[in-house]
């Protein structure tokens, strides 16, 4: 891979970065119902402490994510 092809794909890798946190700020704002809260999102409430962990929304992004790049990579 040559200097110029790593350049291309941190760039991608970058814009494609700041795209999803732009989603995420907007997501909050546009009121999504279903971001972060799938089934499968781990949720637990005790008296004093709360643990969450969205494993299905986790691995709905890096699937979007991965489609993403295969897509960018085979141009």
């Amino acid at each position: 891979m040559t200097p110029s092809d790593m350049g291309k794909l941190l760039l991608m890798i970058g814009i494609s970065i700041a795209l999803l946190g732009l989603v995420l700020m907007l997501a909050g704002k546009l009121h999504i119902p279903w971001l972060g809260n799938l089934p499968g999102d781990l949720s637990f409430r005790s008296k004093n402490f709360s643990f969450y962990f969205p494993i299905t929304t986790c691995l709905l992004v890096s699937i979007v994510l991965s489609v993403i790049i295969w897509i960018i990579g085979r141009k």
